[in-house]
């Protein structure tokens, strides 16, 4: 049986087809390694039938590996030249397979059509995955569960606990909406073009955020993050100063929510940021 995915010929012949070159501002490196594609959309642990959003399908590697395994696909593409092309390749080798694509850039993404996708799968730009990761669990709390492939460095600090050495602010931030795991690696030698670095890939399992108080929100807590990391090392006491007006400010704060002040923000859980978040507006 022919296989309906990419090689590494197939991508070239389509991206010369189309008389594009992969761009590094975009973060172009495209899969051509069937049993890679196989081993992340098993890896996904998709439920039979689970409608997939997928970012950043490219030539279609990605998505034909989705599609085979019997996944509807929402594709949100950026580039409008690959955006146009993949139904035509998608129908080309899987006709009949239930495809949708969006040209859209994933960051200002507001709207999906179709039946709203449950699992997010997707190889994602080195240079906007963290972002991207956020808004689109922050903006879809539809997405039930997450496997991305990111650059090894970024996906040990998408599922690094507190206390290690690579746990910050996106460790803490992805935690608020999803329990994270390291889920395997992907060699580079299986890209073209062929990146700098190995990628490694991150399971995400929606959960519910920590509890608040009313009045208090999401954007409150993420502003302790982003102070309480903003000087890493620094006791809490100090980080959160300017936060909270000042370093005795800080510190009531922090006795207020249980956590020692001379605490530094990469031993606390996302619960904790909400802890001080909260006791900081019922002060």
């Amino acid at each position: 049986m022919t296989s309906a995915l990419l090689g590494p010929a197939d991508l070239r012949a389509l991206a010369d087809g189309l008389d594009i070159r992969p761009t590094k501002s975009l973060g172009q490196n495209f899969l051509h390694d069937a049993n890679t594609i196989r081993r992340i959309v098993r890896t996904a642990d998709l439920a039979p039938g689970e409608t997939v959003l997928e970012i950043g399908p490219g030539l279609g590697s990605l998505t034909l590996g989705l599609l085979e395994a019997g996944h509807p696909v929402t594709a949100v593409e950026i580039d409008p030249i690959l955006a146009a092309a993949l139904p035509a390749t998608v129908a080309s080798r899987l006709p009949g397979a239930h495809l949708q694509v969006v040209t859209a850039d994933a960051l200002t993404l507001r709207d999906l059509p179709g039946p709203p996708p449950t699992a997010l799968v997707a190889n994602l730009p080195y240079n906007v995955a963290v972002p991207v990761v956020l808004t689109l669990l922050a903006r879809f709390d539809g997405l039930q569960t997450g496997l991305v492939m990111v650059q090894s460095e970024v996906a040990a600090r998408l599922a690094a606990p507190p206390g290690s050495k690579v746990y910050g602010v996106p460790s803490v931030k992805a935690a608020w909406y999803a329990t994270t795991s390291r889920a395997g690696t992907v060699p580079r030698a299986v890209f073209w073009p062929v990146p700098n670095v190995d990628s490694g890939l991150v399971r995400l399992v929606r959960r519910p955020p920590p509890e608040l108080p009313a009045g208090v929100t999401r954007e409150d807590v993420f502003a302790v993050i982003d102070a309480a990391f903003a000087q890493r090392r620094k006791m809490l006491r100090s980080a959160l100063g300017e936060w909270a007006g000042s370093p005795a400010a800080a510190e009531a704060v922090l006795r207020a929510a249980g956590i020692d002040p001379s605490a530094r923000g990469e031993t606390l859980d996302v619960t904790a940021f909400a802890r001080i978040a909260a006791a900081r507006h019922a002060g």
